[in-house]
């Protein structure tokens, strides 16, 4: 028998890839924080001694959610200014609390619960869009929270930056620090077309393909944005990234509400990832991805929930279902994107949007085991037929039971590991009463 870290036994597992498939009574296996192999619970028994052995027999046994669109320092800003359009919200409300308290404490502490969320929800891996990069990595780190931490690059002044030049120095000082970290990794994030100019992003371009980056970008968000960039630019957003040699594999595109045929085509063709963020744009009124014409044309589909400011959770089991059933609604077809192609999504889609689909994403040998276990012994997931549909439409992120990350331990029965609830509570509530006593217009 050979020895190892960590036996996982399951009711079901579903690996993710091959695509569609739920394996009754089985377990994967764990040594040095990866995944040695997948097989029947009987035969694992025979052929492993674990030092540690977990038994789920009442759980689904999956890869670790992952979210590819994220503002985790944002979570201090739930419920600030619900019920309001993107550019009143963001220009009346979001941006004048960001000048007010953006610092490296704000992102600490909003990240920190942001973490907590995510661990309980089942979510093991973020793409980070936010300013202080440097803070947000090394609380990540702190937790054991794999993470692709954005490098903000935006046209105006902010207190992590004061000019463009000063924006991608400090990028690249963060991009060095944190260059070959198990758990930590960097993209470039212009904040939008609307808010960066060209010679930004044909910078960006060029250390994006010299450094291997990933370049994570909201684009075509609104009918606004394509009406404004018509005006300003004669071009349609995309089409302006095209020219300036961004639409590639390394173009994470969120929202992309907005898109004609040929500009679907354009992705299929160039390899960009698009990342879909249904329940922001549904609270924004932003528009519809039309994400089962996307997936019919061979784009890599991913999800996320955006920030708390416009979600305002960061549940990705509710964001799966709501995505599921959004693409019906849209396509006016009952089997567009079904149950396995949103799980899809959710995982390996997202992890190969940023770049980290050799690592994570599906439960295959060789891959870091950053898994996750979901109850059915619960009346809201019975009876039980088809376990990939059951998690999708009737999942709820309080059925999260167990949660790995690269091999540790960070949830064991519902109930975090080694974190102190508490303190991070006490510093969100102290933020929430700053915020609400500040001016907005």
């Amino acid at each position: 028998m050979r020895e190892v870290d960590l036996l996982i036994e399951a009711g079901w597992v579903i690996p993710v890839e091959p695509h569609g498939v739920a394996l009754a009574e089985h377990a994967v296996v764990i040594h040095e924080g990866r995944i040695v192999d997948l097989l029947p619970v009987e035969t694992a028994r025979i052929g492993y001694l674990p030092r540690s052995r977990v038994q789920r027999p009442d759980c689904i046994l999956l890869p670790g959610f992952v979210n590819a669109h994220a503002h985790n320092p944002m979570s201090l800003m739930r419920g600030l200014a619900d019920d309001l359009p993107l550019m009143t919200w963001l220009q009346g409300h979001i941006w004048p609390v960001e000048a007010a308290v953006l610092g490296p404490d704000f992102v600490r502490d909003g990240t920190a619960l942001a973490i907590i969320e995510m661990l309980r929800g089942g979510t093991t891996c973020a793409n980070e869009n936010y300013f202080f990069p440097d803070v947000s990595a090394d609380t990540y780190r702190r937790y054991g929270f794999r993470a692709c931490v954005g490098l903000p690059i935006i046209d105006f002044p902010t207190p992590w930056a004061r000019s463009d030049d000063e924006y991608f120095e400090r990028a690249l000082a963060v991009h060095d620090e944190w260059r070959g970290h198990p758990l930590i990794a960097c993209a470039f994030t212009p904040h939008a077309p609307y808010t960066v100019k060209d010679a930004s992003f044909e910078r960006i371009a060029l250390l994006a393909r010299q450094l291997n980056l990933q370049v994570h970008c909201h684009v075509h968000e609104t009918a606004q944005e394509v009406s404004d960039s018509l005006q300003q630019h004669r071009q349609r957003p995309l089409a302006r990234l095209q020219r300036l040699d961004l639409v590639n594999e390394q173009l994470i595109a969120v929202h992309m509400t907005q898109l004609t045929p040929a500009e679907i085509e354009l992705c299929a063709q160039q390899g960009v990832s698009v990342v879909h963020c249904p329940e922001s744009n549904l609270k924004l009124a932003s528009g519809f991805c039309p994400s089962a014409a996307l997936q019919k044309a061979g784009v890599n589909l991913a999800l996320g929930t955006d920030g708390c400011a416009s979600n305002n959770d960061l549940d990705m089991l509710g964001e799966m279902r709501t995505a599921a059933l959004l693409a019906k609604g849209v396509a006016l077809d009952a089997a567009a994107l079904d149950a396995p192609s949103a799980l899809r999504m959710a995982t390996l889609g997202s992890a190969r949007a940023m770049a980290l689909d050799e690592q994570i994403g599906s439960i295959e040998v060789g891959k870091q085991a950053d898994l996750i276990t979901l109850r059915v012994d619960v009346p809201e997931m019975q009876p039980l037929y088809d376990p990939i549909s059951q998690l999708v439409y009737a999942g709820a992120r309080q059925n999260v039971r167990d949660v790995w990350i690269a091999g540790e331990r960070k949830l064991v029965d519902g109930e975090l590991v080694d974190t102190d609830v508490a303190e991070v509570l006490a510093k969100a509530r102290q933020w929430g009463q700053r915020i609400a006593c500040l001016p907005r217009r």
